[in-house]
């Protein structure tokens, strides 16, 4: 995905470049000098054959290559090594670790963030990854932007389901919701942690044992809580709109 972008780019400023030193060559080619008008041309063929043409070429070229990392992207396999229900609701996020694929498989360990914590998705390098996404309520969306995209998560019996071959970056990464979906749809922050595959077994039989999230990362020499994001003073229990302390006021 990473090389489309850049050859995508790389296409488009060819295509600009070529086109501005067009417009330019024109500008001071056929400037205006006195008063007689430059030999005026109706119809060109092989020019209104090019410039049909060419962006039809450049789409199908486009078109082909965006087909082909997309099925990439979207490819599923059989057996994950990890497989991460991720669930969202207003305004937060539970992460279900699971024993299979599919909504019959059974939660070994969960995560579930609040207003005063936020929500800690442990993940192990070098491991394929399967998230499958359900929401509560309304359309949400996952998003952690070193993955380099995101996905909706849909409500109802709808599971949006990806696959990620292997996170190779250990560290702390940001995740957001990125879909507007209500009042507090800017708080609906949550954090991925990803650790070595050792580390990883060990947080999984720490919450599997009945320790808190917080509790099995401690264990495992991590940070506690988010280190890239934190709570917000959502003000839920404060009449924030129209409050009735507010005195009236009269209009000029």
């Amino acid at each position: 995905m990473y090389d489309l972008w850049i050859a995508s780019c790389i296409a488009a400023l060819a295509v600009g470049v070529f086109v501005w030193g067009l417009i330019f060559w024109c500008v001071v080619r056929y400037r205006k000098r006195g008063n007689t008008l430059p030999v005026q041309t109706r119809y060109n063929m092989p020019m209104e054959f090019l410039y049909t043409i060419a962006p039809i070429l450049i789409v199908s070229v486009l078109f082909y290559y965006t087909a082909i990392v997309q099925t990439d992207v979207d490819k599923l396999s059989k057996n994950p090594d990890v497989t991460v229900e991720v669930v969202a609701f207003k305004w937060n996020w539970q992460f279900n670790y699971r024993d299979g694929q599919g909504p019959e498989a059974k939660t070994t360990a969960s995560t579930l963030g609040t207003s005063e914590v936020i929500p800690v998705l442990v993940l192990p390098t070098n491991r394929s990854i399967r998230f499958e996404e359900t929401s509560r309520d309304v359309i949400h969306s996952f998003w952690v932007p070193e993955l380099l995209f995101k996905r909706d998560v849909m409500p109802g019996k709808i599971r949006n389901v990806f696959e990620v071959s292997s996170l190779e970056t250990e560290g702390a990464f940001v995740g957001r919701c990125a879909e507007l979906c209500g009042s507090y749809h800017a708080f609906m922050n949550f954090e991925l942690r990803v650790v070595s595959p050792e580390k990883y077994d060990q947080f999984l039989a720490a919450k599997q044992s009945g320790k808190s999230t917080q509790d099995a990362l401690s264990a495992i020499g991590e940070d506690p809580y988010a280190e890239t994001t934190e709570p917000f003073d959502t003000r839920r229990t404060q009449d924030n709109f129209n409050p009735d302390k507010v005195p009236a006021r009269t209009g000029s």
